[in-house]
Order: C-alpha cells, then sequence, then structure tokens
C-alpha cells in the first residue's frame, strides 16, 4: 500500500500542470533605433526567457498593441500544435505569422514575389500596427497547419516593442492568435491571458494594457481585380486605408476597398477562411450575451418596444437578476436602468459615442470583468459601424447569441 500512495504522488506531480510565470516587461526601455535595443535588465531577462521557451517549440503568451498573443515558432508545425491544443482552437481556422521586420517576411515568401503598389502603401503607413495582409505562401517554408492548407499566408509586424522585440530575440516569425480559450473574449490585458490559461503555458509577459483592444484588421489584395477586400474589420479603419490609397496613388489606379458581408459576400471563404475570425462563434464569454438595437431598424420578423418596457419585463420577475450592461457613457439607456430597483445592475462604459476607438479598446475588457463579476446575463449596446465602430460591431455580433431592438420613448 505505502508503494502505491508512493507512485500515485510521483505520477500527480509528474503530470501536474506548473503554474504559469507571470514577468512584467516595460515597453518604455525597448528602442529599434537603430538596433534593437533594452535598457532594463528586468525586461531583458523575461524577453530572453521567452525567447528561449519559444526557440525550444514551447508557447509564451505576450502583448501586442491589439490582444495578448498565444505565439509559437510558425515555420515549426510541431511548435505550432502547440497553439492549438493549448486554445483548444479547430484545426481549419488558420494562424496570423508575426514578423519584426521586412526581411524577416521576405524570408518566407515565394521567390521572386514583388508587393503590389498598394501594399506598399499600406505597409508604408501601417506596419508597424494593426494590419495583417494576405500573401502568397510558399507551402516548402510556411506549413500546413498555420494556413489551413490555403495558398495564402497572413502576416502582420505588430507595433507593441515587446511583441516586435520578442519576435526579433527569437530570430524567427511567430504564429500568435489570441491568447485565450478558444471562442473567449480576447485578452487585452496580462491578467486575462493569466486568468484563463494558468498552468496550460510556461510564460506570459506583462506588457501592459493594449491600446487597440481588438484585433487587426486583414486585408486580402491578391485578387487580379486589384480591389483591397477587408476580410475582418479590426485595430485599422476601413477609411483610414481608403485615405492613404487615394493619397498616395494615381487617382486611376486607386483600388476599391471591399467590406466582407457588408459591400460583398463569399460563402465560400466563409466556409473555409483563409483568416482567423470568419467561421466560427468568438469573443462570447461564459454567461448569455445579448445584442440590444437602439439606433437600427428592426429585421424582418422583429419588432421594436420601449426601453421602459423592456427593462420592467425583469423587475416585474421578481428573481432580483445581476445583469451586466455594456453601453456608451453618455447613452440614455443607463437612464432607464437606474429606475429598474429590482435588479442587480453591473456597469461598464464603453467611452463617449463620438470615440468608437475608446469603445474597441474597452469592450474585452467589458465582457470579461462583467464575466468575473458572475453576472446572468450581459447586454450590450449597439455603436454605429463607422471607424473602429466596424470592428467593434463585428465582435459584438460574434458575441451576442441574440439581438434585441428597443426604442427610447420621446
Amino acid at each position: 500500500m505505502f508503494v502505491w500512495r508512493t507512485l500515485r504522488r510521483s505520477f500527480a506531480r509528474c503530470f501536474a500542470r506548473s503554474p504559469t510565470r507571470l514577468l512584467a516587461c516595460d515597453p518604455r526601455s525597448i528602442s529599434f533605433q537603430p538596433l534593437l535595443s533594452i535598457a532594463a535588465p528586468k525586461t531583458l531577462h523575461a524577453l530572453n526567457l521567452a525567447a528561449a521557451h519559444l526557440r525550444d517549440a514551447d508557447v509564451v503568451a505576450f502583448p501586442t498593441e491589439t490582444v495578448y498573443g498565444l505565439g509559437a515558432l510558425a515555420l515549426n508545425p510541431r511548435a505550432a500544435k502547440k497553439i492549438f491544443s493549448t486554445k483548444g482552437r479547430p484545426a481549419d481556422n488558420p494562424l496570423i505569422v508575426h514578423v519584426s521586420s521586412s526581411d524577416m517576411l521576405n524570408s518566407f515568401l515565394p521567390k521572386g514575389y514583388t508587393m503590389s503598389p498598394a501594399y506598399h502603401v499600406l505597409t508604408k503607413h501601417f506596419w508597424p500596427g494593426a494590419l495583417t495582409l494576405l500573401f502568397p505562401r510558399d507551402p516548402d517554408l510556411v506549413p500546413d497547419i498555420i494556413t489551413a492548407g490555403h495558398p495564402s499566408v497572413a502576416v502582420r509586424m505588430p507595433s507593441h516593442p515587446v511583441a516586435r522585440a520578442l519576435i526579433e530575440l527569437t530570430g524567427s516569425p511567430l504564429a500568435a492568435p489570441s491568447a485565450n480559450t478558444s471562442g473567449k473574449p480576447s485578452p487585452t490585458k496580462a491578467e486575462h491571458a493569466l486568468h484563463d490559461l494558468d498552468g496550460k503555458v510556461p510564460l506570459i509577459l506583462d506588457g501592459g494594457p493594449c491600446t487597440v483592444g481588438v484585433e487587426s484588421t486583414v486585408v486580402d489584395g491578391l485578387h487580379q481585380d486589384g480591389n483591397i477586400r477587408i476580410l475582418r474589420p479590426g485595430g485599422i479603419t476601413v477609411e483610414d486605408i481608403q485615405c492613404v490609397l487615394k493619397l498616395e496613388l494615381p487617382e486611376d489606379t486607386v483600388p476599391k476597398v471591399l467590406v466582407h458581408r457588408r459591400d460583398y459576400q463569399d460563402e465560400a471563404i466563409e466556409q473555409t477562411p483563409t483568416t482567423p475570425g470568419m467561421k466560427y462563434r468568438h469573443y462570447s464569454p461564459s454567461v448569455p450575451v445579448t445584442l440590444l438595437h437602439t439606433s437600427t431598424q428592426p429585421s424582418a420578423g422583429q419588432r421594436s418596444i420601449s426601453a421602459a418596457s423592456f427593462f420592467s419585463t425583469f423587475h416585474d420577475a421578481g428573481t432580483k437578476p445581476k445583469i451586466g450592461v455594456l453601453a456608451p457613457a453618455d447613452s440614455k439607456l443607463w437612464q432607464h436602468i437606474d429606475s429598474e430597483r429590482g435588479v442587480q445592475w453591473h456597469k461598464y462604459t464603453l467611452g463617449p459615442v463620438a470615440e468608437p476607438a475608446v469603445t474597441a479598446r474597452r469592450l474585452f475588457d467589458g465582457l470579461l470583468t462583467l464575466e468575473q463579476e458572475h453576472v446572468d446575463f450581459i447586454f450590450i449596446e449597439e455603436i454605429l459601424e463607422e471607424r473602429e465602430g466596424l470592428a467593434v460591431m463585428n465582435r459584438v455580433r460574434k458575441a451576442a447569441g441574440e439581438s434585441r431592438w428597443i426604442h427610447y420613448d420621446s
């Protein structure tokens, strides 16, 4: 019996998950002019340790300007496979490859490939930054697991100093989807990633809150018509892309900028996506989410009811539910919920209506904060689909299980 208990304890120790280390990094101590320089010793140590894990084909979590990423060597299929197993990510959901320089990008693109004038403009203005571009794939260098077998590979160059320094110190491109369980809201703080992945990754680099807050904009400029297709709206707005293309290119060569599902439909790419965030339900906390439409007309078969009537139903139920609410700071919604005393309201403001960039930065933190407050369900009020609002509503629609239309009494 003693021998059996000893063996059992030994097996338990072998298979127990070690706690994840959270290592602080100071982005202000990192410089790239003219070469990479890291002034803070603790930051240098943390980055070197993370790079060593990555070179050993392990995964680590690190900050980018968009969301925290779960990184692994992009050109090593064994390492990339750990991303899928750690996140529980479907194998047909491709990954974005992150690079730290143009030389690193060119190292795995097909020989003889030349960027289009439009791509030159976009990289000039938005790299490093929250823009992902689709490039032709060299199947001898980029493994199938990264692209889900597609002939194109999605690539971006992050602007967050910790991310760029980590890629450069590792000496290899990194595949890096969001550092969370697949389908959950993306982490925009190190503690979000730790809450979800503790024990599943050896370490997380804490570089502070993400400044953009939603994933990168994904652009496909590989079609013969030369037009730019936005497969996923994100941190770089459609308006900004249109502006720089008109600014830099001759008038008769400026491509159209088309947004998937707004300006065109492509059922084939939805079934076999070339980039993340297109096929599967995403960004959903563990509690039900309802999208409240307050400025758009009901869809077919739906009707709009007054906000007062809608919220009074929760008071009448007599159960005093815990309801999380995300809405702009200057929304009329707050007046109505404040008048209902039979509900435990948990409020999270998303910034002013006129500043969708603030809403984008606060969206995922709001979902995760309300989830951790153990609300029964969450309401999110819609915002206009302009500038960063397009990316916000793309995420909200994927997070919400249902939609309701309400109107404010005059």
